[in-house]
């Protein structure tokens, strides 16, 4: 099973409005330099596994999402599509992997500018999810 963002980056790309598509301007664990307006998703710390009496394990993994843009107003205009997209979103199997439940722990905020004076907001998921 591979890590929660994998995952994410497909529900983000399978949901078309939001514009976002893999390598283009959507990125998994490295934020590259250009183009200007991206969206990258990090695996983040989460909670401990639980394994349950039927054998089941269940995993708390954490993702942070976060969105560079030049114009202010557009980069919080996408991270806030990016939240309606996903918090909420539960019993879904995506991949190899059953996603429970998947919720907003933190966020949107203004994370910075850049040295490129790009804008760059974060926010924090939450998700319980278990081996499919």
């Amino acid at each position: 099973m591979q890590t929660c963002s994998w995952d994410i980056k497909d529900i983000l790309v399978a949901n078309t409005a939001l514009g976002l598509v893999y390598a283009t301007n959507l990125f998994v664990n490295r934020e590259p330099t250009k183009p200007d307006n991206t969206a990258t998703i990090f695996d983040s710390y989460g909670g401990p596994y639980r394994l349950t009496l039927d054998k089941q394990t269940y995993e708390y993994p954490s993702v942070q999402i976060r969105v560079r843009n030049r114009k202010q107003d557009e980069a919080l205009r996408i991270i806030n599509s990016i939240y309606l997209s996903l918090h909420g979103l539960a019993h879904e199997t995506w991949n190899d992997a059953v996603y429970e439940v998947i919720y907003c722990s933190g966020g949107p905020a203004l994370l910075d500018w850049d040295d490129n004076d790009r804008c760059r907001f974060i926010i924090n998921f939450n998700i319980q999810r278990k081996a499919g």
